[in-house]
């Protein structure tokens, strides 16, 4: 009985130390560097998708001047 009690008051203060251990800031920071190549990668695919729908615009317009 007394082993659960000592379990069941130790957890909380198991968890408090583990809230503030500094490993889990190397986490964090590889949480905002995945973030930051995310945002990269959308805003620079985005910029390629307009370019390509710019492109193919153009081609489509010079082919129906061409024939039409």
């Amino acid at each position: 009985m007394s082993n659960f009690l000592l379990k069941g008051l130790l957890r909380p203060q198991m968890f408090l130390k583990a809230l503030l251990d500094e490993n889990g800031q190397d986490l964090v920071e590889y949480a905002a560097v995945i973030s930051l190549v995310v945002l990269g990668i959308t805003v620079g695919m985005t910029t390629l998708a307009n370019g390509i729908n710019n492109a193919m615009s153009s081609v489509s317009t010079a082919i129906n001047t061409t024939i039409g």
